[in-house]
């Protein structure tokens, strides 16, 4: 194989792990913390502000991350409020955030290829993704090695966590920065919208009978590289778009799941 055709595709092999072992790993950690649903109005909170940075000639990438941020703060607004219709509330901001960003590409007459930004496209990935990448694994390391005490305590009592003196609200607005660079990160690979299969689905089944936050986050990590890396290579044998099929094989796995345990 030549050598520039072996670069080429160590790119999207390289993302492809990365991303298989990232998303999960802060899945579980949003799963203990029940924050998923808030993780979903970032996902789609991100396009906004790519729409914005792209016009006034910033890295995407940035945009996207100050725009998940804010999609993290209003969902820990409207989380304190703690109503029963909370949930309706984030879905409707949810919508009403992805509607935002494709209002803004035609308005502000710049050009987005829409369907790579929401659906991913690992074969176009650039070095640029892969440094992204592994700058967000960089910071789930250092976030989840220097708060691993707190992210338990946390996650399994906030209200005794606070009463204690540890800044809950704060922990968590960290927690929203961390999941939207890992999103922002992951776009290229699964697009903003798929990337919530891999939090979600790897990380349920690595969750299961796990004895430690730690061993669920590995367990969560080791199954969304396989899913990925069958996606991946199942892509290139049938000509499918990886990231679509990357989100069909997190559905297969989970119904696979709950069929053995029924």
């Amino acid at each position: 194989m030549p050598l520039s055709l072996s670069f080429w595709w160590s790119i999207p092999l390289l993302m492809t792990m990365l991303v298989g072992i990232i998303c999960p790993a802060t899945g579980a950690i949003l799963i203990t913390h029940k924050r998923l649903l808030q993780a979903n109005l970032i996902s789609h909170s991100v396009l906004p502000g790519l729409a914005l940075a792209i016009a006034i000639g910033v890295d995407p990438a940035f945009g996207g991350v100050i725009s998940g941020l804010v999609g993290a703060l209003i969902a820990e607004k409207l989380a304190l409020k703690k109503s029963e219709n909370n949930d309706a509330v984030i879905n409707t901001v949810l919508a009403g955030s992805l509607g935002l960003g494709v209002l803004l590409i035609p308005l502000l007459g710049i050009r987005i290829d829409l369907e790579a930004v929401l659906f991913g496209d690992l074969l176009t990935a650039s070095l640029g993704d892969l440094f992204r990448m592994i700058i967000a694994a960089i910071i789930l390391i250092v976030f989840v090695k220097c708060s691993y005490m707190n992210l338990i305590y946390i996650g399994l009592d906030p209200d005794g966590a606070e009463a204690i003196g540890l800044n809950v609200s704060l922990f968590r607005i960290i927690l929203g920065f961390v999941t939207s660079f890992v999103v922002v990160s992951s776009m290229a690979a699964v697009g903003i919208v798929l990337v919530i299969g891999l939090l979600s689905a790897p990380a349920v089944l690595g969750l299961n009978q796990a004895k430690s936050l730690g061993s669920a986050m590995l367990r969560s990590s080791i199954i969304g590289v396989l899913l990925s890396m069958i996606g991946f290579f199942s892509s290139i044998s049938f000509n499918l778009s990886p990231g679509p099929l990357i989100s069909i094989l997190c559905i297969i796995s989970l119904a696979f799941w709950q069929g053995e345990i029924n």
